[in-house]
């Protein structure tokens, strides 16, 4: 018995109708997706993300939840508008409700973002399910020490009226731990948001593990953390973060399978 099949766009049509720059945002939309995957942050068809249109900042890209992460190309990404939230593209596939109720919200209440990451990574959600939320124990987490925040689980995000609780708590940061659920980050670009979330599930990774050891493990005191976070934030100024390493992760997406280009 043959296995059921999408049918996919012409990746060749798709590239000949829109410009240069939605194109290339489409290939390192997907590749986030193809990395993601090898990394073992998400399974499956489920959790978003998503990327606003640098020559259209009133629309952004998604991806379909007909589609599993493994399987994301440049054109099989959704085009959507974001006040509206009516998909542009021709295609009868959709977005999970609440991914697009909430990934939506924060690109209109953040013009200055314009990358969003949400997962649920094993280790994240643990640590997710866990009273005392994140805790640092190494310079990785001390890095993203002052960024993090929080929003407990209230249901399937799809009410209209959690966006803005989820906007709102969110802040100025650009990560939050959604209790019992999962993990979100936000960034300037593509590449600042990833690296927000590989950070971010590092330090989930080692909370995790360092509790399953049964040893008595000694976080990093505020100030230190404190500390080292300024530093690397000094480091930056106000450039965003991420843009070697997203060309390494690009990189992997390539030698992993260029297929995600099409």
């Amino acid at each position: 018995m043959s296995s059921p099949s999408l049918v996919r766009r012409s990746a060749a049509s798709l590239r000949e109708q829109v410009s240069a720059a939605e194109w290339d945002a489409r290939v390192q939309l997907a590749a986030a997706f193809r990395v993601a995957t090898h990394l073992g942050w998400n399974f499956g068809n489920r959790n978003h993300m998503t990327l606003r249109l640098p020559e259209a900042p009133g629309q952004f890209l998604m991806n379909a939840q007909n589609y599993g992460w493994h399987e994301v190309t440049a054109s099989s990404l959704l085009k959507i508008d974001l006040q509206t939230e009516k998909i542009l593209t021709d295609t009868d596939m959709t977005p999970g409700p609440a991914g697009l109720n909430f990934h939506s919200a924060l690109l209109r209440a953040k013009p200055g973002m314009n990358a969003t990451l949400h997962l649920h990574p094993k280790h994240g959600v643990v640590v997710s399910a866990m009273e005392e939320g994140l805790q640092f124990f190494d310079q990785g987490g001390a890095t993203i020490s002052g960024q993090v925040t929080y929003h407990d689980f209230e249901g399937l995000a799809d009410e209209k009226d959690e966006a803005p609780r989820i906007v709102e708590e969110l802040g100025s940061s650009f990560i939050m731990i959604m209790r019992n659920h999962g993990l979100l980050t936000v960034g300037r670009t593509l590449a600042e948001g990833f690296t927000y979330m590989a950070s971010l599930i590092s330090a989930c990774e080692t909370q995790v593990l360092l509790r399953s050891t049964g040893s008595r493990a000694k976080p990093l005191s505020r100030e230190i953390c404190q500390r080292t976070a300024g530093q690397i934030d000094a480091r930056y100024a106000s450039r965003p973060r991420g843009e070697v390493e997203w060309t390494m992760y690009q990189r992997l997406a390539d030698q992993l399978d260029p297929s995600y280009r099409s």
